[in-house]
């Protein structure tokens, strides 16, 4: 999805407004707003826009057994603040989330680190929670200019004076920068007999590139998600959204988006579940047309694109799409993009290999293996994941394999694995490929209560 040039658009009368997204019949959106429980937010101007706008905005969930995921930015030249998260922050426990406007703390030295961290600390003392690592931080803005710091401590002050629970339009106000319009949901999703809600806030118009999309994105739910299904829900729907946009094909500083869990529905989503698949549907829904809108308040755009590219492996598939979308002057050479990555690929097959071949026997064995658990072989918690598992195959037949072909003999066993979370920031990307192209599809078959298949809100562009 890539946006063209001239004049800009306004927002939408509707949010669930695109004919590329498919909204599962569960979700409706809810006009009146209002932020699930637990959650309260604010937006002040704390000074920093010299316009005198909404510039700070923060967001508390009151529940001390928040669950949470966050993304963040691949650029080799990440902000302060993103590097603070990084380093300082329990990302599967975030319980508040500051964020300023008008000045993005990049590119500001240890100074700026410095800043972070007292925005860090500051927000936890008004909020009272402890410790501080449960706050995560964001700025948005200008490049290479020092954050008046003081300015946004007493911001943070007087933002915790106003925190509300229908506070996330002044929230999505407040994170603005040069968007045209405040980009926010407000919905609902039924699970069985109950509901959940479901609500999202986030900001992008320029630097907009799929190595992840230029953008703040935060997203609540008072539905109660484990660390480990919230980072594999979000890991999933980021690649299928806002790594999928662009608008000028430049990579930003400052990427983050943070999904918290403060579950106080009293609803519980476990994992392989028909909960699990619904709720991952509603949030494939609403972060696809966040990504639609922030296409469409690209700067100096007047019209959303869609490219499609049907045959070939995934990872190509995806490879080729992104970069028609990047490069504009790509419209015209999409012969020569498509020749290059199938050389990319060729190359990368060359690399790893065909994969060995396991007896009947040694899949078995294997099998056997799997079900004892990673505890049993000395794995600290009990998550399977695409190194553990080449390490368990070598360990139980002599055959080593590499990591993108450990998923083969798992999908011949029917058997899924999990990512791990926490401040070990590795990514199993294997494992989001898995989930996605294996595990979703097969929840998808399963019969729904009333004996019907299940409906499908997640095509693949």
């Amino acid at each position: 999805m890539s946006a063209g040039e001239t004049t800009r658009q306004s927002a939408p009368a509707r949010f669930f407004s695109s004919r590329w997204v498919d909204v599962p019949d569960p979700l409706s959106e809810l006009p009146d707003g209002g932020l699930p429980r637990g959650f309260r937010a604010a937006g002040v101007a704390c000074g920093i826009k010299a316009s005198g706008a909404l510039d700070l905005g923060l967001l508390v969930c009151d529940a001390a057994e928040t669950t949470s995921a966050a993304r963040f930015t691949r650029s080799g030249t990440q902000s302060a603040p993103v590097l603070l998260c990084l380093e300082r922050c329990a990302l599967e426990r975030i319980r508040a989330v500051v964020v300023n406007s008008g000045n993005a703390n990049a590119a500001t030295g240890l100074a700026g680190l410095e800043d972070a961290a007292r925005m860090q600390s500051a927000t936890a003392g008004v909020a009272g929670i402890e410790p501080d690592d449960a706050v995560a931080v964001a700025s948005t803005g200008v490049i290479g200019v020092p954050l008046p710091i003081d300015a946004v401590t007493a911001g943070i002050e007087m933002a915790a004076g106003r925190l509300r629970g229908d506070g996330e339009r002044d929230f999505a106000d407040a994170i603005r920068t040069t968007d045209a319009f405040p980009k926010q949901v407000c919905a609902e999703l039924r699970l069985g007999g109950e509901t959940v809600r479901l609500s999202a806030q986030a900001k992008g118009a320029g630097m907009i590139s799929p190595g992840f999309a230029t953008l703040l994105c935060f997203v609540q739910t008072d539905a109660a998600l484990s660390p480990e299904t919230s980072d594999l829900l979000l890991g999933v729907t980021v690649k299928r959204s806002f790594e999928r946009v662009s608008v000028d094909g430049q990579l930003s500083t400052s990427d983050t988006v943070i999904l918290q869990c403060s579950g106080q529905s009293g609803v519980r989503i476990e994992p392989e579940t028909d909960d699990e698949l619904r709720f991952g549907e509603a949030l494939d829904a609403v972060l696809r047309q966040l990504a639609l809108q922030v296409v469409r308040d690209g700067e100096g755009a007047r019209r959303v694109g869609r490219v499609v590219v049907r045959g070939g492996a995934p990872d190509t598939v995806a490879e080729v799409a992104r970069a028609v979308g990047v490069h504009r002057q790509s419209v015209s050479r999409w012969a020569r993009e498509l020749a290059q990555s199938g050389v990319r690929g060729l190359r990368k097959a060359k690399r790893i290999g065909r994969p060995p071949k396991l007896s009947p026997a040694q899949l078995r064995e294997v099998e056997h293996a799997l079900k004892r658990g990673p505890e049993a072989f000395g794995f600290a918690t009990g998550l399977w994941t695409a190194s553990r598992v080449r390490e368990l195959i070598a360990s139980r037949t002599g055959v080593r394999y590499h990591e993108d072909h450990v998923w083969r003999i798992l999908r011949q066993l029917n058997w899924t694995c999990q990512r791990p979370t926490g401040k070990a920031l590795e990514r199993d990307e294997a494992a989001i490929r898995h989930w996605q192209q294996s595990r979703w599809p097969e929840l998808k078959k399963k019969p729904s209560a009333n004996g019907a298949p299940s409906s499908s809100s997640t095509k693949a562009d």
